[in-house]
């Protein structure tokens, strides 16, 4: 049976992980493709890009950003004000709004992603090689997903 992690070993392994992602998030924000959205509106993008058909409510939203649900509403609104989110009643609850990608929306979420995607590969790329990404992959995975299993 394996030997359950330390307080130390704990901590020491969540600072190396927070510094990478801090070190690694500055760099790609810094990329041109973040000058039409900033990274956080593409990240509301791409969620909702992953939405099933008919949209996903604000609340829902909330739970995949890493946003306050008050931020996350004035960034829906200028989302909504450049075309790139719709609003529509929910079919299912009256009272309630779907959150839906536009076309233009969808467009510029691919057109960034592109160019986001290769970034990623050529700022990381060469830092682990394939069996090492799969690792990684598979422990972060893990992480979240024993995380997750305590809510």
């Amino acid at each position: 049976m394996p030997k359950p992690a330390s307080l130390r070993e704990t901590t020491q392994a969540w600072e190396a992980l927070f510094n990478a992602q801090v070190t690694i998030m500055r760099r790609l924000q810094r990329h041109p493709a973040f000058k039409k959205l900033t990274m956080r509106e593409y990240d509301v993008l791409v969620t909702l890009g992953k939405c099933p058909i008919g949209g996903i409510r604000l609340g829902a939203l909330n739970e995949n950003v890493l946003l306050s649900q008050p931020s996350l509403s004035r960034m829906v609104d200028r989302l909504e004000a450049k075309g790139f989110v719709s609003r529509c009643g929910d079919p299912a609850d009256q009272r309630a709004v779907l959150l839906t990608l536009t076309d233009e929306g969808r467009s510029i979420q691919r057109q960034i992603g592109r160019e986001h995607v290769r970034h990623i590969h050529e700022l990381l790329g060469s830092g682990l090689d394939a069996e090492e990404f799969a690792e990684l992959t598979r422990l972060t995975r893990k992480l979240g997903a024993a995380v997750q299993a305590r809510d």
